[in-house]
C-alpha cells in the first residue's frame, strides 16, 4: 500500500490532469483577469450559483472595472447595480472595501493573505481566494466543495463541517509548489460539477479509486434532517421586495408608500427599518438608495 503523501500526491495530479480538460471557461479564470476581478467574482459567488453571476460581474467590471472608479461612486449606486443577486449586504462590502484599497493601498488590490483579510467585509475564504488566484499565492483556499472533497476522499464520509481539523485536512493536500492555486480552484471544481452534495458522479470523479468515501459505499451523515423554510411571506422576501421598488424607482419614495405596498404593515415596518440600519437604505419619511 502506499503511503499517506504518495496517496494525496496522486489525487492531487489526477485533480489537476482532470482540470485541464474539463474546466469551465469562466471570465474571472481567465489569464487576463484582474485581481479586482477576481475579487468581484469571490464576493458575488458566495451564496450565489455561478450561472447567476456570469452577467452581473460583467457588467459590474464594464461600470467599474478599478476599486477606484466604485470608491468614487455612492454606497447606493452599488447596491442598485447589484439588482437581484440576493444578499445585497455584499455590494456594500464591495463598495467598503474598495474605498479602503484607495485609502490603503493607492487603488491596487493588495497582494498579501494579511492585507486582504484587514479589509473591510472580506474573511479568511475570500482574502485567500483573491490571494492565490489573483497573486498565485500558497494558500488553503477551502469552501464547502473544497471541504467536501477532501472530506469524502480522506476521511470516508459524506462531509465535514467547517473546523480546524477539516482546515487541516485539506492544508494536507496543498502542493508545496506553483501547482498550489491550480489544485485549489481544480478541487473547487470537482466538488461544484462531479463530487456533488446531493447527486455525486462518481463514475466521472477522477479520483474515484482513491476514494475512501466510494470504496465504503457512500455512508450518509448521521445528521438531522433541515427542513427548508418556505420563502413566500419571510423577512428576506419582504426585504428583497421593499429593496426592489426603491432600487427601481428614480426618486426617493414616501414611507407610508412603500410599507403599503407589502401584505403585511406590521412586517414591511420592521424589514425596513433593518435596510436603513444597515445602510441599504437611507431616510425616515422618504426612503431611497442614497443618503
Amino acid at each position: 500500500m502506499c503511503g499517506v503523501a504518495e496517496r494525496e500526491g496522486s489525487v492531487v495530479r489526477s485533480v489537476l490532469a482532470w482540470y485541464e480538460t474539463t474546466a469551465r471557461d469562466l471570465p474571472w479564470r481567465r489569464p487576463d483577469a484582474t485581481p479586482w476581478g477576481i475579487l468581484v467574482s469571490e464576493v458575488m459567488l458566495q451564496q450565489t450559483p455561478v450561472a447567476r453571476v456570469l452577467g452581473p460581474w460583467s457588467v459590474w467590471l464594464q461600470r467599474w472595472p478599478t476599486p477606484g472608479s466604485l470608491a468614487a461612486e455612492s454606497s447606493g449606486a452599488a447596491v442598485a447595480a447589484w439588482g437581484r443577486l440576493g444578499y445585497p449586504r455584499r455590494a456594500l462590502r464591495l463598495h467598503q472595501a474598495a474605498v479602503a484599497i484607495v485609502e490603503r493601498h493607492g487603488g491596487e488590490v493588495p497582494g498579501t493573505y494579511e492585507e486582504l483579510l484587514a479589509l473591510p467585509g472580506i474573511g479568511d475564504y475570500t482574502a485567500a481566494a483573491v490571494a492565490s488566484f489573483g497573486f498565485g499565492a500558497r494558500h488553503v483556499v477551502v469552501d464547502t466543495n473544497v471541504r467536501r472533497v477532501v472530506a469524502r476522499v480522506s476521511a470516508g464520509v459524506a462531509d465535514l463541517p467547517p473546523s480546524a481539523a477539516s482546515r487541516r485536512l485539506a492544508e494536507s493536500y496543498l502542493p508545496q509548489d506553483a501547482d498550489a492555486p491550480r489544485w485549489a480552484v481544480a478541487s473547487m471544481e470537482l466538488g461544484a460539477l462531479v463530487c456533488t452534495a446531493r447527486s455525486p458522479r462518481c463514475e466521472a470523479c477522477p479520483i474515484s479509486d482513491l476514494c475512501a468515501w466510494h470504496a465504503a459505499g457512500h455512508p450518509a451523515l448521521d445528521v438531522p434532517v433541515r427542513t427548508t423554510q418556505s420563502w413566500h411571506g419571510t423577512d428576506r422576501q419582504c426585504r428583497g421586495a421593499l429593496l426592489g421598488v426603491v432600487r427601481e424607482t428614480a426618486a426617493p419614495i414616501p414611507r407610508e408608500s412603500l410599507v403599503s405596498g407589502w401584505a403585511d404593515a406590521t412586517q414591511a415596518e420592521r424589514c425596513l427599518a433593518a435596510l436603513v440600519g444597515e445602510g441599504l437604505l437611507y431616510g425616515d419619511e422618504t426612503i431611497s438608495l442614497y443618503g
